[in-house]
């Protein structure tokens, strides 16, 4: 085995960049030309049908069934055109991947030949089959059947030869199966509150937008490598390993220069991400070695969502072409950065102007205020939701370590929006002086003047930090759908706009005016939301007992975060919002503990194997050596001179010794506990089962293997080690 790890390891180093295929065109020439977007639609579209469809699109309407076919048969010829043989409805199940079921546009013409044929009843609904994706027993077994139904406002594209439509995924009986339709839902819910606050503001505004922007973190790991360790192959991450003598310490990777067969695989990448319409942009460096980002433009929200579900399947593709695997997993390495996917999250009007961005008129100000405000609010009475809607078995590895925020939700805002909302909440009246400068603010309420905002000092612990015209959610995790921290966040926001609305009109109706009524409620919702309000060390200890003090969610067992979502606020919330009845939620629970179970039971597994049938004969067979040594040396030498020399290595043998006991006992302690869990039908019983007995085990047996690594000969050493992983380019 120790020579398979020396040829693959200097297979890899040998690796040389490949020459990519650069198009002759700008990327405004070619960009979009796999999307059936506006452009392609009036290409291919009659007139009428075209003018049908953007107008569905434009105002969230359902389609007519007859403009449809139409819209099929533009749809077909364009795919046809540019080399599509078979059509899918491309979904996102409860998996955290996407499914598909390709189809040929071919029909029996009647005469023993076939037809290219696609009609809207086939672009509009499916019926897949529901019975192997993850529903937690929302569906009989009988009912087999689900539907899929496109979404009108994200674009067919063409992957490889295939049309991909985007659509929803329900079941039989019409509940959610998939992260798509709630967010729409959200989506939905979010632009009709936030648009009743904005016409405060502007009662020409028609809609409010969600947008996001995501920051893609992974790693690199050569396909050679990769397929000499087992754990990354089957996991995901390396389950066994010894931090390398330099790893991130000296921060010299953080927006160094690309490595030439990196920056290879970039370019291709990011010429295949602008082909299909995702706008990439910054590509860098990260901090951990080997770790890189990928971010786009802004879009609208379940765009932008799409867009990285789609790019997640898309850098592995790419990634292969250069002999390069990809990681998303969030923790893949233990003692350096893991990797995230932070989402800045904004909203905006129909009219251009983001709620979230400082103005220059005291309406926009006002209007700033109020919509930060009640984010703050949102976030404060549902931050364990939030919590929860980020949480899984591998972005728990993540959180609280290597700069990755903790795992208690707290908002960031900086000094200067601190600073305003302390003057408002201590003011008694609706009289403003002007601001003085950038760093001293006299602040004072109706005539709210041009606020300047420092957005540099930005606090890498915060979970939540508002960051100048949006709030980044640094907490998601890299393999995540952006779906399940969008959908929780848009609907909490949602729910807190519409009662914010309500108390506004109140005071209205009782002859207030509109300025002293929106900051009696916004002074309101400062003072209640302090305790969400947190600018120091999220690190620390003393933040974790003053989090507790403040009544945040501080629960660190991820099967029990999840408990988040079924508590009766998050309920009446999810309902109000139109977003998850109650059977939604406690299905989606199942699905998430179950999921928890099983990723943790293929690690256990895996570490186990390796444990028992790679690593525990290679070290019996270099303490074998030591001890042939210790016996040559003891005959060769005087009996005292011979028990000196060889004290070295007896001490060697014994902490052999010592940790392969502890690695024999701790397997046999884990599989046992295993099977106890396994034997429990409760899903959430389970779940915590394997979360407070297995994964103790696991990690025991890591740290005993780990000291092993440096035991062990290192010739002799079975697996690739973190200083071959993390710099061999």
């Amino acid at each position: 085995m120790s020579q398979l790890r020396f040829k693959v390891v200097d297979e890899a180093f040998n690796r040389k960049a490949d020459p990519v295929s650069i198009p002759a065109e700008r990327p405004e020439k070619y960009y979009g030309c796999q999307v059936f977007n506006r452009q392609k639609m009036f290409e291919y579209l009659p007139a009428k049908t075209y003018d049908a469809l953007v107008s569905a699109i434009d105002n969230k309407q359902p389609l007519p069934r007859e403009v449809a076919d139409s819209v099929a048969e533009g749809m077909k010829r364009w795919a046809i055109d540019n080399g599509a043989r078979h059509y899918t409805h491309w979904f996102q199940p409860l998996t955290e991947t996407t499914a598909e079921k390709h189809d040929s546009f071919i029909e029996h013409d009647g005469k023993g030949g076939v037809v290219e044929k696609f009609t809207g009843k086939l672009l509009v609904q499916q019926e897949p089959d529901a019975s192997s994706f993850p529903n937690g027993g929302i569906r009989n077994t009988f009912e087999a059947r689900g539907y899929s139904a496109w979404d009108i406002s994200s674009p067919a594209f063409i992957l490889g030869n295939t049309l991909c439509i985007p659509t929803i995924f329900i079941s039989y009986t019409g509940e959610s199966l998939d992260y798509k339709t709630p967010l729409l839902r959200a989506l939905n819910a979010v632009d009709e509150a936030a648009t009743a606050v904005a016409q405060y503001f502007d009662p020409e505004v028609k809609h409010v937008r969600s947008y996001l922007g995501w920051e893609q973190e992974y790693f690199l790991v050569d396909e050679a490598l990769y397929s000499a360790r087992p754990d990354l192959m089957l996991t995901g991450r390396t389950l066994m390993g010894h931090e390398s003598a330099k790893n991130q310490q000296l921060e010299d990777h953080y927006f160094g220069a690309i490595p030439s067969r990196v920056e290879a695989f970039m370019l291709d990448l990011e010429i295949e991400c602008h082909k299909l319409g995702i706008p990439a942009k910054t590509r860098h460096n990260e901090v951990a070695p080997n770790q890189f980002e990928l971010a786009p433009v802004f879009e609208e929200t379940n765009l932008a969502n799409d867009h990285n579900v789609l790019l997640m399947s898309l850098i592995a593709e790419v990634a292969r072409r250069h002999h390069f695997r990809v990681l998303l997993h969030e923790k893949p390495f233990a003692g350096i950065n893991g990797s995230g996917k932070h989402n800045n999250w904004s909203l905006g009007t129909d009219k251009g102007v983001l709620l979230f961005s400082p103005g220059k008129t005291k309406r926009d100000n006002m209007q700033f205020i109020t919509f930060v405000v009640n984010v703050m609010a949102a976030v404060y009475r549902h931050n364990g939701l939030l919590k929860a809607s980020i949480m899984s078995a591998t972005n728990a590895h993540r959180l609280g370590a290597n700069e990755a925020p903790p795992a208690i939700i707290s908002i960031f805002t900086g000094s200067m929006l601190s600073d305003i909302l302390d003057t408002i909440e201590n003011s008694t009246n609706d009289q403003l002086a002007d601001l003085a400068n950038k760093e001293r603010l006299d602040l004072n309420v109706s005539q709210i003047p041009e606020i300047t905002l420092d957005t540099t000092d930005r606090n890498r612990t915060s979970p939540f930090a508002f960051t100048g015209n949006r709030f980044e959610f640094r907490a998601v995790g890299s393999s995540a759908n952006c779906a399940s921290a969008m959908i929780a966040l848009n609907a909490a926001v949602a729910q807190q706009l519409k009662q914010f609305k309500g108390k506004v009109d109140a005071r209205l109706e009782a002859g207030e005016t509109l300025t002293h009524a929106l900051l009696e409620e916004i002074r309101a919702l400062i003072k209640e939301s302090k305790p969400i309000h947190f600018d120091g060390n999220g690190y620390s200890e003393e933040w974790k007992a003053e989090a507790q003090r403040r009544g945040l969610d501080c629960e660190t067992s991820v099967p029990l975060i999840f408990d988040a979502y079924l508590r009766p606020e998050s309920v009446e919330m999810f309902k109000e919002a139109g977003v998850f009845s109650k059977v939604e939620l406690e299905a989606r629970n199942e699905v998430k503990w179950e999921m928890y179970t099983k990723k943790i039971q293929i690690e256990a597994r895996v570490l186990g194997d390796l444990a028992i049938n790679h690593i525990i004969p290679v070290a019996t067979r270099y303490q074998s050596i030591l001890l042939d040594n210790v016996t040559k040396v003891k005959s060769l030498f005087p009996a005292e001179k011979g028990e000196k020399i060889a004290a070295a290595d007896l001490v060697t043998i014994e902490k052999i010794s010592d940790h392969m006991r502890v690695i024999k006992d701790e397997v046999a302690k884990m599989v046992d506990a295993r099977r106890v869990a396994n034997k429990i039908t409760d899903e959430r019983e389970k779940a915590i089962a394997y979360h407070d007995t297995v994964v103790p085990c696991m990690d025991v047996i890591r740290y005993h293997i780990d000291k092993l690594e440096l035991s062990v000969d290192n010739e002799m050493w079975p697996l690739p080690k973190y200083r071959e992983l993390l710099f061999i380019r």
